[in-house]
């Protein structure tokens, strides 16, 4: 109370905060009313609460009135203090403000523009990257049509495929067109982001040369590469040069195959690398070496006057497989651009190298076949299925079979004199040396002998 003015109203009860509005009327009511009445006199308490308002009502006028003044000084000075700060808080806003702005200008605008730039400059730049590899590819498409007119003659690729006897120098260009050919599908494998040939299929002109020049292409290099291996022979050979010419075709032949066998994705070394494309055709050639032995000495066993005519074909075919093993033994395998890089060699890893003979197209043929040498292997097959056929001989009766066991005797000798001369190199490729060969590498030819005479004698002599 101000002043100390004498109130009959409980402020303290008021302000109490645990007061409850609902306990302080249901008091009133008790008070001014007796326990035993029915009808209940709510005009008293609502006067008494009436009276409490009036008086609270009259207690702050009376406040208010005297407090004016202070009350309005205090009023003007806090607003007075509020219009300080906020005149300083509108100041300290605008020079942010302008600070931002001036950011802006020369920050946020100039970064705007340099990321345009940036963008353009990267898109200029995957265009120059595009249009170099498309130009790449155009070079290296030309060259390859240069490469095929230089076997064709006429540059059509039709031509080529009916050509019936391709030089030494056809050979050397297809060979460069295999080379071509690499480059060029190392191209097309290099559509990585940020590889060299990163969206080349998207190029019209580029798919156009694929479809219509590299994979014909491809093709008609493959298919002279196995023809060469298919018609090799050197018994059809007069002289040193068609011998040599025949083995340059050959070595060419196995490069074109070697580079165009294709590389699996996880090949970690070039010494993992199994040319399935050339060993392939070498064990085709190898098969029909074997199967057209075995067909016409089938034959001849029931023909006994054309033995020694096949006889001399059979040893004939094997000495092509001997000259074979040696022009294999002397070829290493091609640089191949699409190897992955090879580790950094040491000085032991150099020393190994260095003693390491066996590198060269010959052993993953050797290890394709599971033989120690292709004549071996030759004779070795040829003797596992002659057996089968001259039992059916033998069985069938007859006079073949009355004259093949009369004669087997002079039968084992020629078989003998065949696995031995069919053992030795002809005499247009006796130059060891330059193709390649050892004294090491014929073995016991003996034994070999000794199995055919066994897959013919172990019939007739029951």
């Amino acid at each position: 109370m101000a002043e100390g003015e004498p109130s009959y109203i409980d402020y303290e009860a008021f302000l109490d905060p645990e007061f409850s509005p609902a306990s302080f009327a249901n008091s009133l009511v008790v008070a001014t009313n007796n326990a035993t009445d029915t009808p209940l006199d709510l005009s008293t308490p609502l006067s008494r609460v009436l009276f409490d308002l009036q008086e609270i009502d009259t207690h702050i006028h009376t406040l208010t009135t005297k407090s004016a003044l202070p009350l309005l000084t205090h009023t003007r000075d806090q607003t007075a203090a509020a219009g300080h700060i906020l005149k300083a808080a509108e100041e300290q806003v605008s020079s942010v403000t302008q600070g931002y702005e001036r950011l802006e200008k020369e920050v946020l605008q100039k970064w705007e523009v340099a990321d345009e730039v940036r963008i353009a400059t990267e898109k200029s730049l995957a265009t120059v990257r595009l249009a170099r590899a498309v130009a790449r590819c155009l070079i290296l498409g030309r060259q390859l049509e240069g490469q095929l007119a230089e076997v064709t003659g006429r540059g059509g690729l039709a031509d080529g495929m009916t050509s019936p006897s391709p030089s030494r120098d056809d050979y050397r260009a297809l060979e460069r067109a295999a080379a071509t050919i690499v480059s060029l599908r190392r191209m097309f494998t290099a559509s990585g982001p940020g590889e060299e040939g990163y969206g080349l299929e998207r190029v019209k002109v580029i798919r156009t040369l694929r479809s219509e020049l590299l994979i014909p292409a491809e093709n008609m290099v493959k298919s002279r590469a196995q023809q060469a291996i298919n018609r090799f022979t050197t018994s059809a050979q007069s002289g040193y040069k068609q011998a040599r010419d025949a083995r340059a075709r050959l070595g060419s032949a196995t490069t074109i195959l070697y580079l165009l066998s294709p590389i699996p994705k996880d090949l970690s070394s070039a010494s993992d690398f199994q040319p399935e494309l050339l060993l392939s055709t070498l064990q085709g050639y190898m098969h029909t070496a074997i199967m057209t032995s075995l067909n016409a000495l089938s034959r001849s066993l029931s023909m006994l006057p054309t033995l020694e005519k096949t006889l001399t074909e059979i040893s004939a075919k094997c000495q092509d497989l001997f000259a074979l093993e040696s022009i294999l033994a002397s070829l290493r395998p091609p640089s191949h651009p699409l190897f992955p890089p090879p580790p950094a060699p040491t000085p032991d890893a150099q020393s190994s190298q260095g003693g390491n003979m066996t590198n060269n197209l010959l052993q993953p043929l050797l290890s394709a076949l599971d033989a120690s040498s292709l004549p071996s292997h030759f004779w070795r097959s040829l003797a596992s299925s002659l057996t089968s056929r001259v039992q059916e001989i033998v069985n069938r009766g007859g006079v073949s079979a009355r004259t093949l066991r009369s004669n087997r005797d002079r039968l084992k000798k020629d078989l003998k004199e065949c696995v031995l001369r069919g053992s030795q190199l002809p005499a247009s490729s006796s130059d060891k040396v330059r193709i390649g060969i050892d004294s090491g590498t014929r073995g016991n030819w003996e034994r070999e002998a000794a199995v055919m005479v066994s897959a013919v004698a172990s019939v007739l002599d029951r």
